[in-house]
């Protein structure tokens, strides 16, 4: 059975997802990647308002390629969630509540997802080109000169994910 969602994503559609459930997910959504994060935290140290509304925000951790002719989107497949882990927690706290990528999140991450209510979806590496027939608009926000890493702002329609890792706690990277 799948689940569908629309974002932004509600505490009780947060709450009432486990590791393990197939969701589809429509709405807007975020990119960014490492250098994004870093500049983003940077921008926090200084006291300036961000580029972004974090407030129950979705982040997708990708550097989508640049679109052919008659596509949205080139292929956007998900990168490695935990290059950002570092960065996580303090988005967290500001009110992300949903990040999409691949691999297992450290500990410092699970802890800021479990206090403050927030979930971890992993999307299918390696399949950027299915990925991105689900993006029906794609917007430059932040950051232009970081190319492919810059902030997108996604439109997407059922895009097919898995809940990673719950807010509470529960992951599919825990093998015992």
């Amino acid at each position: 059975m799948h689940i569908t969602l629309k974002t932004p994503l509600t505490n009780q559609d947060i709450n009432n997802l486990k590791a393990g459930d197939s969701v589809y997910l429509s709405g807007t959504i975020l990119t960014s990647r490492d250098a994004a994060h870093k500049r983003l935290c940077e921008i926090l140290d200084t006291g300036k308002e961000l580029p972004i509304d974090l407030n129950q925000s979705c982040i997708y951790y990708t550097g989508p390629c640049p679109a052919m002719k008659n596509e949205v989107i080139g292929p956007c497949g998900p990168t490695t969630s935990s290059r950002m882990d570092a960065y996580t927690p303090r988005f967290i706290e500001l009110g992300m509540n949903a990040m999409i990528g691949k691999g297992p999140r450290s500990k410092a991450v699970i802890d800021a997802m479990t206090h403050h209510g927030a979930i971890y979806f992993a999307a299918t590496g390696g399949a950027g080109m299915l990925i991105a027939k689900c993006v029906k608009s794609c917007t430059l926000v932040a950051f232009e000169d970081l190319g492919a890493e810059a902030i997108y702002s996604l439109e997407v329609e059922n895009l097919p994910l898995t809940v990673a890792i719950d807010a509470h706690g529960n992951s599919l990277f825990d093998l015992d």
